[in-house]
């Protein structure tokens, strides 16, 4: 968990989502709750281990809500809290930037 934020706030923004796959999390995730088999099967080639590690670094954040339902075998949800949804105009930016940047690069 977050202890205290940088001075910078693109670093701060970083803290939270520096890791290719943290990112790549939020991204599945903005389009509504999903299961963990759903996530590993979008973010092919994660590890099993990997995505685990940033569901419950994410998790530990606040950026990302875990419900357990009690049945066997166990079903787990993960959806984006208010503050993960706040990312969402973050990415919008990456995306659009990366669109620019495929766009120019097919024409040189």
């Amino acid at each position: 968990m977050v202890k205290s934020l940088p001075a910078c706030p693109i670093e701060t923004t970083l803290l939270y989502i520096s890791d290719k796959w943290k990112v790549l999390i939020l991204r599945e995730l903005l389009t509504g709750t999903k299961r963990f088999s759903e996530l590993k099967r979008s973010l092919a080639p994660v590890t099993q281990k990997m995505l685990t590690q940033q569901l419950r670094s994410m998790e530990e954040d606040g950026l990302l809500l875990r419900k357990v339902y009690p049945v066997v075998p166990p079903k787990v949800e993960y959806s984006l809290t208010p503050l993960g949804k706040s990312l969402k105009p973050v990415l919008d930016s990456m995306k659009d930037w990366g669109l620019a940047r495929q766009k120019s690069f097919r024409k040189a």
